[in-house]
């Protein structure tokens, strides 16, 4: 007969381990990291996504475009779809042009040195109307996107026993409106990845 695995200690903790399980926890340090605490870089980013003109970087005293960065918060740029973590784009008939961050977590792999873990690759694609690519002075929205991204995640402590590790960056084409880059990096983890018990 098979034995009956017991997942709740008598000190009622659990001993469920599971990489996936820190995913959430991933991914909302990744968006603090991007957007809260990494500041001046995180207002820059957060003025590429919200304001989608040429001129974007530049003009730092319109007062449309400087109302429209302080009245947005991280909250509502989750809401209004700015940052996803569902690789869906749809754009309705006389929805405004944005530009996207998604999030997404692939490649599960096993731990070499723990069985429990699973080490992992993160994604985050950057998603832009191609007409909105162009900021003059041959720069584009996108790798400017890529730049300040990378900047800040490249070498950065998650949940797990190790750092955010570059891999690649590659160009993607979602259609002939939407296209851009997606990041990847390798993270290792580790005593994060648990179940809370309920009594926690």
């Amino acid at each position: 007969m098979r034995s009956v695995r017991n997942y709740v200690n008598t000190d009622g903790t659990t001993n469920i381990k599971s990489t996936f399980l820190s995913c959430e926890k991933d991914a909302e340090t990744i968006v603090r990291k991007l957007f809260v605490d990494s500041r001046p870089y995180s207002d820059e980013l957060k003025r590429l996504l919200l304001i989608n003109t040429k001129d974007c970087l530049d003009d730092r005293t319109n007062p449309v475009y400087n109302k429209k960065i302080s009245n947005t918060s991280l909250g509502d740029m989750i809401d209004e779809g700015y940052i996803r973590m569902k690789p869906l784009i749809k754009l309705g008939e006389n929805e405004e042009v944005r530009s996207y961050i998604c999030l997404s977590f692939d490649n599960f792999t096993p731990n070499a040195n723990n069985t429990y873990y699973r080490d992992h690759i993160i994604e985050i694609d950057i998603i832009c109307h191609i007409e909105k690519w162009d900021l003059g002075n041959f720069r584009l929205r996108p790798l400017k996107i890529a730049g300040y991204i990378d900047g800040i995640l490249d070498q950065a402590k998650l949940a797990g026993i190790g750092t955010l590790d570059f891999i690649t960056c590659n160009e993607i084409v979602l259609s002939e409106d939407l296209a851009g880059y997606c990041l990847m990096y390798r993270t290792v983890n580790a005593d994060d990845d648990k179940i809370e018990s309920e009594e926690e």
